[in-house]
C-alpha cells in the first residue's frame, strides 16, 4: 500500500447519517472475489431501484468521479466487515470526511490508505457542495482540508495519521518498532530468563 500526504479531487456531500457497512455493502455481494472490484457494490440498494436500474439523482451516480465523500454523523457503523472500505476504495473514494465514524470501520478504512476524516459539524460542507461537486485539497501533515470557500481542520488520531502517510498496516508499524522490541527482548531475557526457552528446551 502506497503512503500519501495529500489528495486533490472532486469532493460530494451524502447529506445522511448513520450510514452501516450493510448499506455501504449489502452482504450478497461479499462472496464476491475482491479481484473482481467491489465499486459496483457501494451502497448499491441506495443507488439502485428494484429493478436494479440507477436511481438517477443519487449523489453518486450523478457524480461516479468524486473521489471526496462529504456525509453525516456516525458513517461506517454497524458490523465490522472489511468489504465496506474495499467497496468506497474500488468506486474510487479516497477520503469520507464525517462528524464521526464507526471505530472498526475508521481502522479498517486506514489499514487500506482510506482517510476518516473527523470535521465536527459537516453541514456546512453539504449545503456548499448542494447537489454537485466542488474542489477539494487535504493534507495530512498539516490535517486541513480545503473545499471551495471554506477551510477545515480535521482530526484523526496520530498513529492512524503516521500508518496513512507511510503506507504502514499494523504489521508494518509493528516492524517500524523493530529496533525498541529487539532491546526490550534483550533487557527482559536478562531480568527474566526463565521466560524464555533455553537451548535444551527446544
Amino acid at each position: 500500500m502506497a503512503g500519501w500526504t495529500t489528495h486533490s479531487g472532486a469532493a460530494l456531500a451524502l447529506d445522511r447519517e448513520n450510514v452501516d457497512t450493510d448499506q455501504l455493502i449489502p452482504a450478497r455481494f461479499m462472496s464476491t472475489p475482491r479481484a473482481d472490484g467491489y465499486g459496483d457494490f457501494l451502497l448499491h440498494d441506495l443507488r439502485r431501484d428494484g429493478e436494479g436500474e440507477p436511481v438517477s439523482d443519487f449523489p453518486l451516480n450523478r457524480h461516479p468521479k468524486a473521489s471526496i465523500l462529504v456525509t453525516g454523523r456516525n458513517f461506517g457503523s454497524g458490523s465490522s466487515r472489511e468489504a465496506a472500505v474495499y467497496a468506497l476504495i474500488d468506486f474510487g473514494i479516497r477520503v469520507v470526511v464525517a462528524p464521526s465514524f464507526g471505530d472498526i470501520f475508521a481502522s479498517n478504512a486506514v489499514n487500506n490508505g482510506l482517510l476518516p476524516a473527523r470535521v465536527e459539524d459537516t453541514q456546512n460542507l453539504i449545503a456548499e457542495l448542494g447537489s454537485g461537486t466542488a474542489p477539494a485539497w487535504v493534507d495530512l501533515m498539516t490535517q486541513s482540508l480545503t473545499l471551495g470557500s471554506q477551510n477545515h481542520r480535521f482530526q484523526i488520531d496520530p498513529t492512524w495519521r503516521e500508518k496513512l502517510i507511510n503506507g504502514w498496516d499494523d504489521i508494518d508499524l509493528t516492524k517500524a518498532h523493530g529496533a525498541a522490541i529487539a532491546d526490550f527482548r534483550a533487557a527482559r531475557s536478562k531480568a527474566a530468563p526463565w521466560v524464555f526457552e533455553t537451548d535444551e528446551s527446544r
